[in-house]
C-alpha cells in the first residue's frame, strides 16, 4: 500500500489501514526474508519509521497513547539495529573513498574498511540469537497492528484539518530549533535532530503529496537530498565514536589521527551543504505552512 492518504476518505480509516499495511509488510519481510536477513532488517526498520511518523503527526488523537505506541516501534527498530549499524559503518568508509585527496588517505581508508568488515563478521558470528531477535520483532510488529486501532479517529473534516495542522507545525518547529542550534553551537546532536526532522518532513510530504502534487514533489526532492546529506554526516559521527571506543581497530595513533582528519574534513563539508539546503527546505514559517496544509486538506476533502 503506498504511503499516501486520500483526504476524500475517512481520516481514521485511512490512517489505520496505512499503519496496518506497513506493519504487516515489516512482519512478513522479517519472517520470510526474501532478499536475505540484512535486507529484511533494513526494510522492516524503514516501515517502522513510516508508522512512527503517523503517530507523531497525529499525536493529537491521543497524545499518551500515540507516544506509547511510537516508543514500542522505536524499541523494535533498536533491537534490529546492531548488525545493520555494523554494515552501515562500512558503507560510511565507502562514502569517504569518494572524497580522498591522496594515496595515503586511500590506504588509511582501505585498512579501516578491512577492520570494519572483520568487526561486522565477528558480530554476526557472536550474535547467536539474531534469528530469535528477528522472529520476536516480527511478533511485536503484529502486536503493534492490534494497537493501531488508536488511529481510528472519528474526527470531523474540520477537526482532522486542525489535528494535521498542529502536527505539521510541531514538526517544522523541531526543524527550526535544530537549525538554530546547528548554526550556533553546531554540535553533532543538533545535526542528528535536524536529520530526524527532515526525515519526518520528507515522509509527511510523501503522505500528502496528492494535495498539491507539483509543489510537494519539488519539496520532497529537496527534503530527500537534505536527509541524505545529514545521513552521511550522522554516519561519520558514529564512526568517530567507534574510533574513540575501539581505537585498536584503526591502527596506530598516526593512522587514527589521519582517519579522523579525513572524517572531520568531510563532515564539515556536509554540515555546510546541509545547513544551506535546510534554509531552503524550511524557508516557510511553521505556522503559515501548517495553515496552508490545513486549507489544502479541507479543499481536497470536498
Amino acid at each position: 500500500m503506498p504511503y499516501r492518504i486520500d483526504p476524500r476518505r475517512n481520516l481514521g480509516k485511512e490512517l489505520h489501514a496505512l499503519a496496518v499495511a506497513q506493519l504487516d509488510e515489516a512482519a512478513r519481510t522479517l519472517d520470510y526474508r526474501p532478499d536475505g536477513l540484512h535486507a529484511a532488517i533494513h526494510v522492516a526498520r524503514k516501515k517502522l519509521k513510516l508508522v512512527g511518523n503517523l503517530y507523531r503527526l497525529f499525536q493529537a488523537i491521543d497524545p499518551d497513547g500515540c507516544r506509547r505506541r511510537n516508543k514500542r516501534l522505536r524499541n523494535i527498530a533498536r533491537d534490529l539495529s546492531r548488525l545493520r549499524d555494523a554494515t552501515a559503518l562500512i558503507e560510511t568508509v565507502d562514502h569517504l573513498f569518494g572524497h580522498v585527496l591522496n594515496e595515503d588517505e586511500t590506504r588509511v581508508l582501505t585498512e579501516a574498511r578491512t577492520a570494519l568488515s572483520a568487526r561486522r563478521d565477528r558480530i554476526a558470528e557472536t550474535e547467536m540469537d539474531l534469528h530469535a531477535t528477528v522472529t520476536n520483532a516480527a511478533a511485536l510488529c503484529r502486536i503493534s497492528i492490534e494497537e493501531a486501532d488508536i488511529l481510528k479517529t472519528d474526527a470531523t473534516r474540520g477537526q482532522a484539518a486542525r489535528q494535521l495542522a498542529r502536527g505539521w507545525s510541531k514538526g517544522l518547529l523541531r526543524a527550526k530549533t535544530a537549525m538554530d542550534i546547528c548554526k550556533g553551537e553546531g554540535h553533532g546532536e543538533a545535526f542528528h535532530d535536524l536529520r530526524k526532522a527532515a526525515q519526518a518532513y520528507w515522509m509527511n510530504l510523501s503522505l500528502f503529496r496528492d494535495l498539491w502534487p507539483s509543489a510537494f514533489a519539488a519539496k520532497q526532492s529537496q527534503a530527500k537530498s537534505l536527509v541524505d546529506l545529514l545521513g552521511h554526516e550522522n554516519d561519520l559521527s558514529v564512526l568517530t565514536a567507534l574510533i574513540d571506543e575501539e581505537p585498536d581497530l584503526f591502527g596506530d595513533g598516526a593512522d587514527q589521527s589521519f582517519l579522523l582528519a579525513i572524517i572531520i574534513r568531510r563532515q564539515q563539508q556536509l554540515r555546510r551543504e546541509a545547513l544551506s539546503l535546510a534554509q531552503t527546505v524550511f524557508s516557510d514559517g511553521p505556522r503559515n505552512e501548517a495553515l496552508v496544509i490545513a486549507r489544502l486538506w479541507r479543499a481536497g476533502a470536498k
